[in-house]
């Protein structure tokens, strides 16, 4: 089994007073009139794709050490910026870039990685099926010539990466053991192993629970203490206020501003980013008359939840929120018909209902979004067309076969209702952004006439622009009766879409929570303690 990484307590309070000294030194050297020198600066940069600017005269800069924010809806251009830093692109005449004390008009991949310039993009580029020693340490026995591997000095240069953070892993085991937090981690010793002076980190919170988030910050600190700059790029803005000194916001591949954190809020960042304001008011309403829907009874699965009972009325949102190992995932899938449970009982819509499989599942009317969109809600190379009417062919059949005027028909409807924003029907869905693959997830469901909907963390790798979206949509779905079970870790989505909040843990109900008669403050507090 893998050995969970520890932070040594004394250790972590060092690196946290060592961060937040740094933090006091250049707001020291500020005052003076003496700004450090910045690591990195970039002037002036353009990017052109097909006629559309993706970079609009863009400048950016970062100190050393500091953890800074690039923030920014999904397109707004942070990615090209990123790629753009680390030699991937090309940026247009005129752009100038200084790193370290040297001046470029463009970085080449070698040059960028060889002067300490790190990415962790958010799928990793990790392979599952090597031990973390060789995923760390695979690029020292990268070379021009075929040679033998030293496994032993490999095991050393894993371990002294692991140290370098805190952390303890058996490197000789394969990644595939070990849950997606620790692989994070991996990544970042990996990144270490090139002597890194800047590490840009892409969504690195998107699957991770609260707990494991905030280990992966102290992680963060712990680099910056150390004097390893971070540039974070997360669609959760706490976390963005939580960990970085600054935050430089774009929108539309413009440069909106660059704004120190303190005394910033996440409403006024979403206002920077959008463009717009978003109301958080609290969404509970009375629907104690309403019929219901779902009633579930002392549902147990050994070793994954027990005793569960919950009732969920037509129209209602019921949100489900606690930490990873809670049973909520678990839970979902057994009313989803792709696990039995051993003891308990469900009524769907008055009717006693065992599900043997998920067809059974989707027959009566349950329909399931999956937290993992990428890999089990849509099937990324396939059309968009295809992907959203792969739950509900039989709407589209003619005399056995599929007909193109059905599917076209269907599709256009939930591309309207649900206002997705494509090319073609025919594109990959993989050509959409995170925000748009959700809605075709969602509609792919709806199109078959669910009667209650499941969603398990709805808004993973989403920004926050395309999370109000998604909200909204799920708010009209209540509103025209649809049961909604909706899951998330975090705190405020269930909070503010929700009509009651239970929380769950260790496989029980052990908590309800209804928005405005408590606070979020006091379901964190439950939740996270």
């Amino acid at each position: 089994m893998a050995v969970g990484p520890g932070l040594a307590p004394a250790r972590l309070q060092d690196c946290k007073r060592d961060w937040i000294r740094g933090f006091d030194s250049m707001a020291d050297q500020a005052l003076d009139g003496a700004a450090p020198r910045p690591l990195l600066s970039l002037r002036n940069v353009n990017m052109t794709f097909g006629g559309v600017k993706a970079l609009k005269n863009v400048s950016f800069e970062v100190l050393p050490g500091e953890v800074h924010c690039l923030a920014g809806e999904n397109g707004s251009g942070k990615s090209t910026l990123i790629k753009v830093i680390t030699g991937v692109y090309k940026p247009e005449a005129g752009a100038v870039i200084d790193y370290d004390g040297q001046s470029y008009s463009h970085m080449s991949p070698v040059t960028a990685q060889a002067s300490g310039i790190q990415v962790i993009w958010q799928d990793l580029a990790l392979f599952p099926e090597m031990t973390v020693a060789e995923n760390i340490a695979f690029q020292t026995v990268i070379g021009r010539w075929p040679r033998l591997v030293n496994y032993a000095e490999m095991r050393r240069v894993a371990i002294n990466a692991l140290q370098r953070l805190g952390v303890t892993f058996d490197v000789d085991l394969a990644l595939h053991h070990f849950p997606i937090a620790q692989r994070q981690i991996v990544a970042i010793a990996r990144a270490l192993v090139g002597e890194a002076k800047l590490v840009f980190m892409d969504e690195p919170t998107a699957s991770l629970t609260q707990s494991e988030t905030d280990y992966l910050l102290d992680i963060v600190r712990n680099l910056s203490a150390s004097g390893v700059a971070v540039v974070f790029v997360s669609h959760r803005l706490a976390e963005v206020l939580e960990i970085s000194s600054r935050v430089t916001v774009l929108r539309d591949g413009a440069l909106v501003g660059v704004y120190p954190t303190k005394g910033l809020t996440q409403s006024r960042i979403t206002e920077l980013m959008t463009g717009k304001t978003f109301d958080y008011s609290v969404l509970h309403r009375d629907l104690s008359r309403s019929p219901v829907m779902l009633e579930v009874k002392g549902l147990s699965r050994p070793g994954e939840f027990d005793d569960v009972s919950l009732t969920v009325r037509r129209g209602e949102t019921l949100g489900i929120s606690g930490l990873l190992g809670a049973g909520r995932t678990e839970l979902a899938l057994t009313l989803f018909g792709m696990r039995k449970p051993k003891s308990g009982s469900v009524v769907l819509d008055g009717r006693p209902v065992r599900f043997g499989s998920n067809r059974d599942a989707i027959a009566a009317g349950v329909a399931y979004l999956s937290e993992d969109r990428l890999s089990l809600g849509l099937i990324q190379p396939q059309a968009i067309a295809d992907n959203m009417v792969i739950a509900s062919l039989d709407k589209i059949l003619s005399g056995g076969f599929i007909s193109s005027d059905r599917k076209r028909s269907l599709v256009n409807r939930w591309i309207r209702d649900l206002g997705v924003r494509i090319g073609k029907q025919d594109d990959a869905i993989s050509t959409l952004s995170g925000g748009n693959q959700q809605r075709v997830a969602i509609a792919k469901w709806l199109a078959t006439d669910p009667k209650l909907l499941i969603l398990d963390a709805p808004t993973v790798g989403v920004d926050v622009g395309a999370r109000a979206g998604i909200f909204d949509i799920v708010s009209k779905l209540a509103d025209s009766g649809l049961a909604i079970i909706l899951i998330s870790d975090e705190v405020p989505e269930v909070y503010f879409n929700a009509d009651r909040v239970l929380h769950m843990a260790q496989g029980r109900i052990v908590g309800e929570f209804t928005p405005g008669a408590t606070t979020p403050q006091a379901i964190e507090e439950a939740v996270y303690a």
